[in-house]
């Protein structure tokens, strides 16, 4: 296979998974059009949710299109093998990527200054396919840092790339209620199920199911967590705003006023880079 081919080949899988999610919002506007008793609301958070595509789109266009070249420098002068371009070196790139994923995740949600950006993916308290296009503007930038070890394994860029689209185009249909439970295949796979889940502000619910493709990794790591009733979904903290810049920027003023209040450079930096939450009191015992 080619690499023009394998771009193809991505395009193709991410229109599938879009049309898919195409239909599920159709059934969730018919749901909330003739049954919802909330659809102001409910309408109104699907909008902010499409405006965090505003800053998303800016910085992907202006700063990591060029980044990404970084991928074809380092492959050009430190990749120490290249795994051939075959149906089975993109399988093990797409088995690469999803684990690499799921570790994005997992940090993403224990590193307060990563959380600042990944905290707007789980804002909404509505939960919805809408809310599958809800990001943080600089989350790519950690995508992009995370994937780089993938050219020393021996990836192609063109490879990584394909294996980042497959896990992010899977994910647009699971964010969605219309779907229930779906039996052993929730054992295995990310899910509508297990995906509501993690974005369930419940404390059981709280840090579980990080998988973007398969839920395996969180089985083997210890983060899965199944259905058990309908989560409560949002931030832990009181937070329920349908103001666009609020969203974008949720997380922001609290670490700003934490940073800025810090006794020590050390404490500031724990701030960031400790879990949401932590306070200095944690490190002294208190």
């Amino acid at each position: 296979m080619t690499p023009q081919a394998l771009e193809t080949l991505g395009t193709r899988i991410d229109e599938v998974f879009l049309l898919i999610g195409a239909a599920i919002l159709l059934i969730e506007l018919a749901e909330v059009l003739f049954k919802g008793s909330h659809k102001g609301r409910t309408i109104a958070e699907m909008l902010v949710s499409a405006s965090t595509q505003i800053p998303s789109i800016a910085v992907q266009v202006f700063i990591l299109t060029g980044a990404y070249i970084i991928y074809y420098i380092l492959a050009e002068v430190a990749q120490p093998w290249q795994i051939p371009l075959t149906w089975w070196g993109i399988a093990l790139a797409v088995i690469a990527a999803d684990f690499t994923y799921y570790w994005e995740h997992r940090i993403a949600h224990q590193v307060r200054l990563l959380w600042t950006q990944h905290a707007v993916h789980h804002s909404s308290r509505d939960y919805n396919i809408i809310t599958g296009i809800r990001f943080g503007p600089l989350e790519g930038v950690w995508n992009l840092i995370m994937h780089i070890p993938l050219v020393f394994l021996g990836f192609s860029p063109e490879m990584i790339f394909f294996g980042i689209i497959v896990v992010l185009a899977y994910q647009t249909w699971i964010h969605t209620e219309v779907i229930g439970k779906l039996g052993w295949f929730d054992k295995v796979m990310n899910s509508p199920a297990n995906h509501r889940v993690h974005h369930g502000c419940d404390d059981k619910y709280i840090d579980m199911n990080y998988g973007g493709i398969t839920v395996i990794w969180d089985q083997l790591f210890g983060t899965y967590q199944a259905e058990e009733e309908t989560p409560r979904y949002g931030l832990k903290r009181d937070f329920d705003s349908r103001n666009p810049i609020k969203v974008w920027f949720s997380e922001l003023p609290d670490l700003w006023h934490d940073v800025t209040r810090a006794r020590s450079w050390g404490e500031a930096w724990r701030y960031m880079m400790r879990p949401p939450g932590w306070k200095p009191s944690a490190d002294r015992g208190e």
